[in-house]
């Protein structure tokens, strides 16, 4: 489904992000990236999402080179994606039905969509209550199950979360990791970036080990061994 083939990434300053990186990630995995910060996850993730570009080498998702993709075609390709920040990325001033809704509006979804969705995903994160507040009435936790429940309300083929626990406690950590693990199940492909042990064991899938750029360890079953 997606292939990095010997991506590397360069800066101006010459500090080297990418290093010649490559790895595959298969329908319906659920793949953990890990690595102490500067390790380069979100440079990677950066690139699924046509965010950055490789210096060298090329990111391919199913058979089509994603930095040659056309307009269109890459906003197409964005829609399969659902995307979870550490930051929550919510818009103040709306409710939370509305910031979801607004992911659904920018897809061109229909109005009876939208009516019947929204509730529907919110359900699965735990927040119907929550449906009319607004952002700065929730938890850091709360929010982020709002971002989740954003990501997955277009039925994205994948769902890419970068560090989305940094800034939660334990125990909302961990809520979130079964959220993520139950979209898995549903058929979603995951691909988590942490620099979390817990999170690493708990999810106990597919690790990818990065250090300095470069993939240093890439274990089917692994745990956090950096």
């Amino acid at each position: 489904m997606i292939y990095f083939d010997k991506v590397s990434k360069i800066y101006p300053d010459q500090s080297v992000a990418l290093d010649s990186v490559s790895f595959s990630i298969e329908p319906n995995e659920f793949v953990t990236i890990v690595g102490h910060s500067g390790a380069g996850k979100t440079t990677l993730m950066k690139m699924v999402i046509a965010e950055d570009r490789p210096t060298q080498g090329a990111v391919f998702f199913e058979s089509a080179n994603i930095h040659k993709l056309g307009k269109g075609q890459m906003n197409k390709l964005r829609r399969r994606i659902g995307t979870v920040f550490q930051d929550f990325r919510l818009i103040a001033n709306k409710t939370i039905y509305e910031n979801i809704a607004f992911a659904m509006e920018a897809s061109g979804r229909l109005d009876s969509e939208i009516k019947s969705d929204v509730p529907h995903v919110l359900e699965l994160v735990d927040l119907s209550k929550k449906i009319w507040n607004f952002p700065h009435e929730l938890s850091g936790g709360e929010k982020q199950r709002v971002a989740i429940a954003r990501a997955i309300v277009n039925q994205p083929d994948i769902i890419i979360a970068d560090e989305p626990t940094g800034n939660l406690d334990p125990i909302n950590t961990l809520e979130i990791v079964k959220i993520l693990r139950k979209i898995h199940k549903l058929g979603t492909t995951v691909i988590l970036t942490t620099h979390d042990k817990d999170i690493v064991d708990e999810v106990c899938g597919r690790v990818i080990t990065m250090e300095r750029g470069k993939v240093i360890r890439d274990d089917k079953h692994g745990k956090y061994v950096l």
